[in-house]
């Protein structure tokens, strides 16, 4: 194939249709010889047996093809198949678009990287899935977010998909209120976007053992091969026991104080904490190293000048704020805007809470006191609606001013990305989430694809205030104790999330509830979770994750595994990408330098050469 203009250790594709009364379609899947020889030869693949005789088959041993065979890329010369033979390298693929559904048959139509499109494949035996199964070997295959028909070839690890997800603008950017979009209309702010991320074609599927059941939903019989969803499947071992320990109590901690006030072994306690949790009268000092506002390694006089430090800074924000009359905050449409906003929200923020019923409840007035001096520390970010949901459970176990508000600063460090206005971190977030759910339960995962409910929307709530409003008040405590240890992983709230569904699987996949009651039924669960039961189950499903030997890189990113690979463009870091293929052992992620460069370009077929494929 070296006169056809290939590169050397391009992967080509060869086609031939069958005749009526001929011999069998063949398709060669090869990579050119690197030394410039006449032949074709590469690595033996495997053979591929889809279980019927399908329009075309793969050769596992690919022969030497004579020149004089390859006129037309491919096709014979004089040959009734020449003008329908082609040849084409998998990296000039560009789409591939499939068929109307309600035909008799399929077909799919194969574009070009130069717009061209080459003859439409027939399938009039079925055989569809069954290549597009072996392509997924060599190509990432995306479902364009415009039509569901076309499509998008990219290469594996190309960091094109990350500037895809960029251009799918998942989320309404219309309006700087994140919680009020969500509740307003879920659907048309999560639905229509994170939907498409499910639509992935996984790479490095190897073939079903003989006599196993494909992955794949079966057709309706209204469209045949409709579809074509392939996934990577990732072989988890069972899923490891768990058991969580008591609570870290008062004497415990304090055998890890030592000599002037340091605290010894670190590491050990944080563990025990992940584990256990924390006894209630503990958590008003134990909070405070959690969050950061106390260092682990200070002594007790340092933590002591640390307070009167940031004693005197908080006073002089709050000041800021206080000295403002009222006329001038009428000349002030920001600090107004936050303040009304902080005042609603804190007249309903756990006011069944005894700490902070009532109408004259000092809690309420501290609340708002240190909202409002939050929004003088973080002038960029200020205040959006849900971040009294987070402050709440601190001032109520801090019970101090000063002290809580630098713990919710603290707190603040880790989740403040979910309340930017751009929205990347909780897209990225969602997407990280819904990769995890891919590799732990990918039946769930097509089972709320097929809902409508792929987007994972109903989980926004969870993320966005880390669970705040799903658990009972003080089951809260516990579950951001021990998320605040960074144990044993940077997103163990994303297994959290998993856990809840893991949970509820057999309600959802057996109940044939569709999108609605999906939403209906996860809403329903608020206050009726038992935190220690999830935790179990979170920290069950990260041991299975890691003691699989070939997780995907990305998982292992996830997980904190594996250092994020560094970004070469100035695509949107909150981008979640498919699946990517691992072998063993897992190498390192490619050095920046040589990182490929992003295609952007993701050009949808128009209309008109919609109705010329069809044809």
């Amino acid at each position: 194939m070296e006169g056809a203009g290939y590169r050397d250790n391009d992967v080509l594709l060869h086609w031939a249709p069958v005749e009526e009364a001929g011999d069998s379609t063949q398709i060669f899947f090869s990579k050119k010889d690197s030394s410039g020889g006449d032949s074709c030869t590469s690595e033996e693949e495997p053979t591929f047996d889809p279980g019927y005789e399908p329009d075309w088959a793969v050769i596992s041993t690919v022969r030497a093809q004579p020149r004089h065979a390859e006129p037309a890329r491919g096709a014979e010369p004089g040959s009734p198949r020449g003008s329908w033979a082609f040849s084409v390298s998998l990296g000039e693929l560009k789409s591939i678009r499939r068929s109307k559904p309600g035909l008799s048959w399929a077909y799919l139509v194969l574009v070009t990287q130069a717009g061209g499109s080459l003859p439409a494949l027939h399938f009039h035996r079925g055989g569809t899935r069954a290549l597009l199964r072996v392509l997924s070997r060599y190509l990432l295959l995306a479902s364009s977010p415009q039509d569901s028909r076309l499509y998008l070839v990219f290469p594996h690890d190309s960091s094109a998909l990350s500037n895809s997800f960029y251009h799918l603008q998942l989320f309404d950017q219309d309006s700087s209120n994140v919680v009020s979009r969500f509740l307003q209309d879920p659907y048309s702010t999560t639905f229509s976007g994170f939907s498409r991320v499910t639509n992935f074609f996984r790479g490095a599927l190897q073939p079903h053992p003989e006599g196993a059941s494909s992955d794949l939903p079966p057709p309706p019989d209204d469209e045949p091969e409709p579809g074509f969803e392939v996934i990577s499947c990732v072989e988890l071992g069972p899923r490891p026991a768990v058991e969580r320990t008591p609570p870290v109590t008062e004497e415990e901690w304090a055998r890890h104080v030592g000599p002037e006030g340091r605290l010894q072994q670190v590491s050990e306690l944080k563990s025990r904490i992940f584990s256990g949790g924390l006894s209630p009268g503990l958590r008003r000092e134990a909070w405070k190293f959690l969050l950061g506002y106390l260092s682990w390694e200070g002594s007790a006089e340092e933590h002591k000048a640390h307070v009167r430090r940031k004693t005197d800074e908080y006073f002089r924000m709050k000041l800021q704020w206080k000295s403002v009359s009222p006329e001038q905050e009428r000349r002030n449409s920001l600090l107004h805007g936050y303040r009304s906003l902080i005042e609603r929200d804190v007249s309903r923020t756990d006011r069944t809470n005894k700490f902070y019923e009532g109408p004259e409840n000092p809690g309420l007035g501290l609340l708002n006191d240190i909202l409002l001096t939050y929004c003088m520390y973080h002038f960029d970010l200020g205040y959006v609606q849900g971040m009294s949901d987070l402050l709440s459970p601190i001032l109520y176990v801090i019970q101090n001013e000063v002290d809580a508000f630098w713990c919710f600063c603290g707190f603040m460090e880790l989740v403040q990305g979910n309340f930017e206005e751009s929205q990347e971190t909780m897209k990225r977030q969602l997407g990280q989430l819904l990769l995890l759910l891919r590799v732990l339960d990918p039946q769930l995962c097509d089972f709320l694809d097929s809902q409508d409910s792929g987007s994972l929307c109903f989980c926004f709530r969870w993320l966005l205030i880390w669970f705040k409003r799903e658990f009972p008040f003080l089951d809260v405590l516990r579950l951001w104790e021990v998320l605040w240890t960074g144990l044993p992983g940077p997103n163990l709230h994303l297994l959290v999330a998993c856990a809840i569904l893991d949970m509820e699987r057999d309600a959802l996949m057996l109940s044939g509830f569709g999108s609605n009651e999906i939403l209906k039924h996860i809403n329903e669960l608020t206050m009726k979770l038992s935190v220690e039961d999830v935790l179990t189950r979170a920290e069950a499903l990260y041991r299975q994750l890691t003691a699989c030997p070939e997780l995907p890189h990305n998982v292992q990113e996830v997980l904190g595994l594996a250092p994020p690979a560094e970004p070469h463009s100035p695509s949107p870091p909150a981008s979640p990408l498919p699946l990517s293929p691992t072998r063993a052992p897992l190498a390192p992620p490619p050095p920046a330098d040589t990182a490929p460069q992003p295609d952007s370009s993701l050009e949808i077929l128009p209309e008109e050469e919609e109705d010329g494929a069809d044809s």
